[in-house]
């Protein structure tokens, strides 16, 4: 036997393909067992197995569902989870991912109204095809409640509030305990029998799992699917959820809600009402206008086809070249007037003088502007001298002398800042403030703290 035209595996490979086949072909799969090896790894993860009497299987539950998981699990407890199949591919082991976890007695419950769900959902019951749309104006209203349940009480109140004109019905039924079903069931039959009221509401308020129980009775969901007439569930709260709930028509959170959605609100009608009757108003007003204009045309051209119609208008026509034939002169006249009138207005405007006149009022402005402008240059400049001469002053060396200081030269001209400049009998020539004085060297000094002893000839 040859392996060329066959599929050669790695092992990894192998494990690898099947890993997919189990998690594709099996899908999510509901389990009761013993737990067993329980460890709650540091990652968060946690790893068991699952055993009953005559086999086992590994599990994992990884950090991000079992955080879900309200309860401690413990070796020895039974428990119902939901898994889907896999492999731990790199010792080739068989195991359950797990996805919830529940204790194994409310568990079953929970796993039998899964299954019911799923069971009823396949049939059809719950199918988006087969709901019908809520009456936009019931003529009566249905209310299969308790009559001493907190859900009367306020479907009454929001139905008082917003459609009081609608009567509403209601077919009292036990809404908790074993004979619920039966109740509400028999209730169901009776409305749809009698044909009183164009929708229904079910409900009631909310309470524990257990008590709404009766709602997810598959009689009471197979007899909501099949009522003729449309209903609506409001079983508790907005976060209770029932299979009454996926068999009605339309779902609400609440009672109240319930009540909101079947009637319409009496003062909305009476605005909707106002606007339909402004519009048929405006509608008839614009026939009516219509029907008219129609009429003036069909009398026009009735009045463009009776000879007698016609000759009246051409004798009007007559009189009217007539008047205008007596008239001619006046007009020519007032037409030749209005000429004349633009052209002295033209002629104005034209005018030499005038000109003249606008040009000598421009040059005065000119002149005018250009003295103001000379005057802001001259001060301009003033001020700007102002700040030279008074910064070349604060640097220039007269002012440094008239302030005491004096200033030392050579015979060459080099003035001398360091006694070592100068040679002893060196005359030199000190400049003061005013006027200068010839000084003969005696002796240097180079210590500033000392003082020299010199004899000098002043000139």
């Amino acid at each position: 036997m040859t392996t060329s035209s066959q599929t050669i595996f790695t092992v990894s490979r192998l494990n690898s393909t099947v890993r997919i086949l189990l998690e594709q072909e099996m899908g999510l799969v509901w389990l009761v067992g013993e737990i067993s090896n329980l460890t709650l790894h540091s990652s968060g993860h946690w790893y068991l197995t699952l055993k009953d009497a005559g086999a086992q299987v590994r599990c994992a539950m990884f950090r991000g569902n079992n955080r879900r998981v309200s309860f401690r699990p413990q070796d020895g407890m039974q428990v119902l989870v939901q898994a889907r199949l896999s492999l731990y591919e790199p010792r080739g082991e068989y195991q359950l991912v797990l996805e919830s976890m529940r204790p194994a007695g409310a568990g079953m419950q929970q796993l039998q109204l899964e299954q019911l769900k799923q069971r009823l959902q396949a049939e059809g019951l719950f199918a988006s095809e087969r709901k019908r749309a809520l009456p936009a104006l019931p003529r009566a209203i249905g209310l299969i409640t308790s009559p001493t349940g907190a859900a009367i009480h306020d479907l009454l109140t929001v139905l008082g509030r917003r459609a009081p004109e609608i009567p509403v019905i209601l077919y009292p039924a036990q809404v908790q305990g074993e004979q619920a079903p039966a109740h509400l069931i028999s209730a169901l039959a009776c409305a749809n029998r009698r044909q009183e009221c164009d929708v229904l509401i079910l409900g009631r308020g909310g309470g524990a799992s257990e008590d709404l129980a009766a709602f997810n009775d598959e009689a009471l969901v197979r007899a909501i699917a099949a009522s003729t007439l449309p209903v609506v569930s409001a079983v508790g709260h907005e976060s209770d959820v029932t299979l009454a709930d996926f068999a009605a028509d339309l779902r609400a959170p609440t009672p109240s809600a319930a009540a909101e959605l079947v009637s319409p609100d009496q003062r909305e009608m009476q605005q909707r009402l106002l606007q339909l009757t402004s519009r048929l108003q405006q509608g008839w007003l614009r026939h009516q206008h219509a029907l008219r204009h129609s009429l003036q045309l069909l009398e026009m051209k009735l009045s463009h086809l009776h000879p007698q119609r016609r000759l009246e208008q051409r004798q009007q026509r007559l009189d009217e070249l007539a008047a205008r034939l007596q008239r001619q002169p006046e007009t020519q006249r007032q037409r030749l007037g209005l000429q004349l009138q633009t052209l002295q207005q033209r002629l104005r405007l034209q005018d030499p003088q005038q000109a003249l006149r606008d040009a000598a009022h421009r040059l005065e402005r000119l002149e005018h502007r250009l003295r103001q402008a000379q005057t802001r240059h001259h001060e301009m400049r003033q001020h700007a001298l102002g700040l030279t001469l008074t910064r070349l002053n604060a640097i220039s060396p007269l002012a440094t002398l008239s302030r005491g200081y004096s200033i030392t030269q050579r015979a060459h001209g080099e003035v001398v800042i360091d006694a070592r400049q100068v040679q002893i009998g060196e005359r030199l020539t000190t400049r003061l403030h005013r006027g200068e004085v010839i000084v003969e060297v005696t002796e240097t000094h180079l210590d500033a703290g000392k003082k020299p002893a010199t004899r000098s000839d002043a000139r």
